[in-house]
């Protein structure tokens, strides 16, 4: 991971020193390094977990996930973003999209270097990351069940580019196709896990916690898995939830009251069982790796992503 650090800086440089400060600028704030962890936890599958093109690869998805989340910040017209100013906060859409596109280049770049087949399927991957994402802002179909629609949303938009992650790591570190199958589904579920974990943080968490304003997606009307799972209710109690549900929430008093009963509501248990049910499917794929160090690891990061709390 130290060695990806220094090649992802060295990635978002530019010619220009302010295209390098603002492609820096999310980078520098920190996050998890959820995508390159699981590209060299995969590797160790192989039978060459040191080869260069794992590191290449681990760059390739983090540059990608960085240019992804300046563009959400525009979406959602976010302040923070993991405890520092989103970059459309301190300078403008303008400049964190142009950014955002500019580290997408970068990670086209590096994925050329990693051959024809690595490229398919970082194209594969942005077709559905985008797809996700559109899919998120068109209402549900007649007869559509809201929460499927969600999950669907989820697998396009994170689980993709996780799946990726385990995918090429197990590619690049040379384990056989049969694991390369196994760690692309095992991904896609953490990956959709680590989204749902994310929706749940943002209801339950405050800023100081997350990094992030609580309840962004509910300002902005974002459907999340608790939120849904709450509006399916015909409890009697929760008529004035449901209202709040429905409205505007761009005022502070509403958005704080539809926070407040939200995180005591029985929806919210109900989506932490569903994430912990995904990280044991997520699991059941591991079958075919050997038992071992590296198999308990793939095990522990499914667990942690369904009960992390930050």
């Amino acid at each position: 991971m130290a060695l990806v650090e220094k090649e992802l800086a060295g990635h978002v440089r530019s010619r220009a020193a302010f295209v390098t400060e603002a492609a820096s600028h999310l980078m520098a704030a920190g996050g998890k390094r959820v995508r390159p962890l699981l590209v060299l936890l995969a590797a160790e599958t192989g039978e060459r977990p040191a080869d260069p093109g794992v590191i290449t690869a681990a760059c390739v998805v983090e540059l990608t996930h960085l240019a992804s989340l300046y563009h959400d910040d525009v979406m959602d017209e976010a302040a923070l973003r993991r405890g520092a100013d989103s970059a459309n906060a301190r300078w403008d859409n303008h400049v964190a999209i142009l950014t955002g596109d500019f580290l997408f280049s970068k990670s086209s770049e590096l994925t050329a270097e990693l051959g024809a087949d690595a490229v398919r399927i970082q194209a594969q991957t942005f077709t559905r990351l985008v797809e996700g994402q559109i899919q998120e802002t068109v209402a549900v179909g007649p007869g559509e069940d809201p929460i499927e629609h969600y999950l669907d949303v989820v697998a396009g938009k994170t689980g993709s580019l996780i799946a990726t992650s385990a995918r090429y790591g197990a590619i690049f570190g040379g384990a056989t196709a049969d694991v390369q199958r196994a760690l692309t589904e095992y991904g896609e579920i953490v990956g959709s896990a680590f989204q749902l974990s994310d929706d749940i943080l943002d209801i339950a968490s405050d800023s100081v916690e997350s990094g992030k304003t609580p309840g962004t997606d509910l300002r902005e009307g974002v459907p999340t898995l608790p939120v849904l799972m709450a509006k399916a209710s015909t409890d009697p109690a929760d008529t004035r939830l449901l209202e709040l549900l429905d409205a505007d929430l761009s005022d502070d008093a509403l958005h704080a009251e539809a926070l407040r009963l939200l995180r005591t509501h029985p929806a919210m248990q109900r989506a932490r069982d569903y994430v912990v049910g995904q990280a044991a499917e997520a699991k059941e794929r591991l079958n075919v790796v050997p038992p071992g160090a590296v198999r308990d690891a793939l095990e522990a990061f499914a667990d942690l992503v369904a009960t992390r709390t930050s």
